[in-house]
C-alpha cells in the first residue's frame, strides 16, 4: 500500500488490458502513474509488455470516477445518497422480486472484467442468497462455442504450445495486436524468423501477424468454414492423418473420415476466393509437421458458423495426432474454470436457447426479458461490464433495461449502463484493491498472479467483495452463529479453520452457496496486509491440491496451504502447476482417456456446407462490416479516456482502394455506415490490407463521456449501434459483430 507522500516506489501489477495480463511495474507520483515498465520477475512475462500497458494512467486518472452511490429518481435523474441507504434500498428491492417472482427472475451479468476477477468471484455468493440460477458475461459473446465443442472432445480447454511448434495456425486472430500468446510479438517475431518453422494466417484482412506469415489464406468474409472444410479434405482423401493417434487415441474415428472423403475441395476453394492449389499446399505443410498449435479467436467467433467452425479447426490437429505432446495442443489445470464444460446444456427460461458453458447467451438476453412469459427475467445485478454498450443492437438492449423492474450496476465510472440504472454503486478501481484474473491457461506451467494494491482505495468506493458482503448482510439469508462458528476458528489456525468449515459443510449443504462470503467475513479479515479479497483463493488452493496433487508439488508447493501463502507473497505471482506432456491425457474425462471425434449435431451442419449459404450480403446491404476491429491504438472499454490515443483518435472506417475508389470515397473523407439495426458517421480510412467488399470499424470508441458542462460527448462510432442481435450461431447464440452486412455512403465534405 501507498499513500501521496511515496513519489518512488516501484509497485509490481499487471495490465488489464488483454487476457495475458501481463507483469508490470508502476512508479507513483501521488495518485497517478508516473512510469510505467514491464516486470522482468514476472513468472510468465518476464518484462514483455506492449505499448498499451504504458498508457494505463488514463484507466486509473483519466476517467470521472463515481465516489458515491446513486438512485434513479422517477423523473430519470440521479440522486447521490449513502451506502448504508444504497444497500438497504436495493436488499429491499431484491427480497421484493425474489418473493414475487422467484430468485431466477434475478439475472446477473458481468462479475470480473478484463482483469478484475477475483471480486466476481464473491457474486456467488449473492446469486445464493437470492436464488438466482442465470448469468452471463463477455466470455458468451465469444467463445461458449468454443467451449461446447471442448466439452465434447477433450473435456476442457486447450491451448497452443507456439514457443514450440513447428507449424503456428491463427484462424481470425492477430496476436500481434491481440496478443492472447504470451509475450506475443516476441514469439511471432521468433517463428518468422527459422525457416524450420512455418506460420499461417486464416483471415480476410491481410493483418500484421499476415505480415509475418509464410502462408497467408486471405479468404473471403464468413467462409472460414469452407476453408478448413477443404484442409479437413486433403488431409483425408490424401491420406495425411495420423492413423496410430486415432487408433489409440480417439474413438468414432472412421465416422468422421468417411464424411470427410465426400468434400469438394475445389469447391470450398471456390466459395473462399482462394487457389485451390494453396489451400493442398496448407493441408500438406500441416500433415508433414512434427508439432502444429491453431488458435481460433473473434475473427471467427464472431462470425457465421462459428461453432462448426471451432469444430473443423480442433479435428485439424486433433486427425494429425497434435495433442499432448510438445508444440502440440495442450489441456491445462485451472484455479478456477471459466466454464462448465458439459455436453448437455442447460436452457434459458423463456426462448429455450442453449447455455453452453453454463452461460446465457448474450444475443437471447433482452428476448428473455422483453416478452410477457412468467419466467421472463425481472432483475439485473450487472458488475464490471457495460452490455448497454458492448452488445448487440443496442437500441433493443436499452428498450429491455428498461423494461426491467430493478437494475443495480457496480462500477468505477457511470457508464453507458449504468446512465440506465436504478442504482448505481463505486467499485474500487483494479489498482486500489487486491486483484487477479482466473484466465490461467498455460500449460506445463501455469501461473497465477495475486496484485497487490498500488494506490488506497478513492474514498467513497468499495471493493466488489465488501458491496457483495454489505448487500448478503442486510438479507440476513447466514445465520450469525456460522459467522462466529468461522470466525473462532479462524483465530486458531487455518486447520481447524477447515475443519470447521468442512463440518458446516456436512450438516448444511446451502454453506457452499455461501462459501466465498462466509471465507470473506472469517478468513479474510487474518489475512496479512489487508488482502481480505483473497480469501476465496484460499478454497480455490485447496481445490487444486484435490484436483492436481503432482502438478502442484513439481511446481513446489507441498500442500494447499504452501501454495496459498506462496500466492500471498507472490508480487510477481507463482506457478500453481507444473505439468508433463504424457500428463494431457489425464485431463481427458472420457472413458479410456480417448477422445470421441463425432459430434453428431455439428457433423450434420458440415454435411449441410454444399447447401449453406457463404454470403449475407444483399443489393441493399452489399459490404460486409467488422463492428469491432483490434488496433494498436483501441483497447476493451475499460479505458474512459479519448486522450489516451496517439493515433486514429476518432475511429476511421477502413475499406478497401478498390471500395473507396467505388464509392468515391477519399482518405479522410466522411461517410455514412447503414445496417439494418442503424447508421453512424465514420472517416475514411483507405487501407490496402482490406479486401473489396470488406469494411471495419475499430472496437473502443463510441463511449459516451462526460464533458466540462454536465452533458456527454461521443468520439468513434459505438459498433453495437449497427450490429444485429438476431444474426447468432445456431449452437451457441454467438454474435455476428465481425459480419454485419452493411452499406457505405459518401457524405458532403
Amino acid at each position: 500500500m501507498t499513500d501521496q507522500a511515496d513519489t518512488a516506489r516501484w509497485h509490481k501489477t499487471a495490465c488489464i488490458l488483454c487476457e495475458n495480463n501481463c507483469g508490470i511495474q508502476i512508479q507513483t507520483d501521488g495518485r497517478r502513474f508516473a512510469k510505467i515498465r514491464g516486470d522482468k520477475e514476472h513468472v510468465a512475462t518476464g518484462g514483455y509488455t506492449c505499448n498499451k500497458a504504458l498508457r494505463l494512467d488514463h484507466y486509473q486518472n483519466g476517467m470521472e470516477r463515481l465516489t458515491t452511490p446513486l438512485r434513479r429518481e422517477p423523473d430519470g435523474s440521479f440522486t447521490p445518497v449513502d451506502w448504508d441507504t444504497a444497500v438497504r434500498e436495493i436488499s429491499a428491492r431484491l427480497t421484493s422480486v425474489r418473493d414475487t417472482h422467484g430468485g431466477k427472475s434475478i439475472f446477473f451479468y458481468g462479475g470480473g472484467g478484463q482483469g478484475n476477477h477475483l471480486g466476481g468471484a464473491y457474486s456467488g455468493a449473492l446469486m445464493g442468497a437470492l436464488g438466482a440460477r442465470y448469468r452471463s458475461n463477455a466470455l458468451a459473446q465469444e467463445k461458449t462455442g468454443e467451449g461446447f465443442v471442448d466439452a465434447h472432445l477433450t473435456g476442457g480447454h486447450t491451448v497452443g504450445d507456439f514457443e514450440n511448434a513447428e507449424v503456428s495456425v491463427f484462424i481470425g486472430k492477430n496476436p500481434w495486436q491481440t496478443h492472447g500468446v504470451s509475450r506475443a510479438r516476441t514469439v511471432l517475431k521468433d517463428i518468422a524468423k527459422d525457416p524450420l518453422r512455418t506460420m499461417i494466417v486464416i483471415d480476410p484482412v491481410r493483418t500484421e501477424t499476415a505480415d509475418l506469415a509464410d502462408i497467408h489464406l486471405q479468404l473471403r468474409p464468413g467462409t472460414d468454414a469452407w476453408c478448413l472444410s477443404g484442409i479437413l479434405g486433403v488431409l483425408v482423401q490424401e491420406d495425411l492423418v495420423d492413423h496410430a493417434f486415432l487408433d489409440s487415441r480417439t474413438t468414432g474415428a472412421a465416422t468422421v473420415l468417411d464424411q470427410l472423403k465426400a468434400v469438394d475441395v475445389g469447391h470450398c476453394a471456390a466459395t473462399c476466393g482462394l487457389d485451390e492449389e494453396l489451400l493442398r499446399t496448407t493441408a500438406r505443410r500441416i500433415a508433414a509437421a512434427s508439432s502444429v498449435s491453431t488458435y481460433e479467436d473473434l475473427g471467427v467467433q464472431q462470425g457465421p458458423n462459428s461453432t462448426l467452425v471451432s469444430y473443423l479447426n480442433k479435428l485439424i490437429w486433433l486427425l494429425t495426432g497434435n495433442f499432448g505432446k510438445q508444440g502440440a495442443m495442450q489441456p491445462h489445470s485451472w484455479v478456477a474454470s471459466l466454464f462448465q464444460y458439459s455436453t448437455r446444456p442447460r436452457r434459458t427460461p423463456v426462448t429455450g436457447a442453449r447455455m453452453p458453458g453454463g452461460l446465457v447467451p448474450c444475443n437471447v438476453i433482452a428476448e428473455e426479458i422483453l416478452n410477457d412469459h412468467p419466467d421472463r427475467f425481472r432483475a439485473m445485478i450487472i458488475e464490471s461490464s457495460n452490455p448497454a454498450h458492448s452488445l448487440a443492437d443496442s437500441a433493443t438492449f436499452a428498450e429491455a433495461l428498461d423494461r426491467l423492474d430493478l437494475v443495480v450496476v457496480i462500477d468505477v465510472a457511470l457508464t453507458e449502463t449504468g446512465r440506465r440504472a436504478d442504482y448505481v454503486l463505486p467499485a474500487a478501481s483494479q489498482y486500489e484493491k487486491w486483484e487477479a484474473t482466473f484466465f490461467t491457461l498455460e500449460f506445463p506451467h501455469n501461473t497465477f498472479h495475486l496484485r497487490a494494491p498500488v494506490l488506497d482505495p478513492l474514498p467513497g468506493t468499495l471493493t466488489e467483495p465488501e458491496i457483495y458482503a454489505r448487500l448478503i448482510r442486510e438479507l440476513g439469508t447466514v445465520p450469525r452463529s456460522r459467522l462466529s462458528l468461522l470466525r473462532a476458528a479462524a483465530r486458531l489456525g487455518r486447520t481447524p479453520y477447515k475443519l470447521a468449515f468442512a463440518a458446516l459443510a456436512v450438516l448444511d449443504r446451502s454453506t457452499i452457496k455461501a462459501a466465498p462470503y462466509l471465507l470473506y467475513e472469517t478468513l479474510g479479515p487474518t489475512l496479512p496486509d489487508g488482502a481480505r479479497s483473497a480469501a476465496v483463493l484460499w478454497a480455490l488452493c485447496l481445490r487444486i491440491a484435490h484436483k492436481y496433487p503432482k502438478a502442484m508439488r513439481r511446481a513446489g508447493h507441498a500442500t494447499a496451504e504452501a501454495l496459498f501463502d506462496a500466492i500471498l507473497k507472490g508480487r510477481s505471482g507463482v506457478v500453481f502447476t507444473e505439468d508433463e506432456y504424457d500428463d494431457a491425457w489425464d485431463y481427458v474425462p472420457h472413458p479410456g482417456r480417448r477422445i470421441p471425434l463425432p459430434i453428431p449435431e455439428l457433423l450434420d451442419l458440415h454435411a449441410e456446407l454444399d447447401t449453406t449459404a457463404a454470403v449475407h450480403t444483399t443489393e441493399e446491404f452489399p459490404l460486409v462490416l467488422a463492428a469491432g476491429q483490434r488496433r494498436a491504438f483501441t483497447a476493451n472499454t475499460i479505458i474512459r479516456d479519448s486522450t489516451w490515443r496517439l493515433r486514429d483518435k476518432g475511429g476511421t472506417l477502413r475499406i478497401s482502394p478498390q471500395d473507396a475508389e467505388r464509392l468515391g470515397l477519399d482518405d479522410g473523407a466522411p461517410a455514412r455506415i447503414t445496417t439494418e439495426r442503424g447508421t453512424a458517421d465514420a472517416t475514411v480510412e483507405i487501407d490496402d490490407r482490406m479486401q473489396a467488399g470488406h469494411a471495419a470499424l475499430p472496437n473502443g470508441f463510441g463511449l459516451d463521456l462526460p464533458t466540462g458542462d454536465g452533458g456527454t460527448e461521443r468520439t468513434g462510432v459505438a459498433p453495437n449501434t449497427l450490429t444485429d442481435l438476431r444474426r447468432r450461431d445456431p449452437i451457441a447464440g454467438s454474435p455476428w459483430h465481425k459480419h454485419v452486412p452493411a452499406r457505405i455512403e459518401a457524405l458532403p465534405v
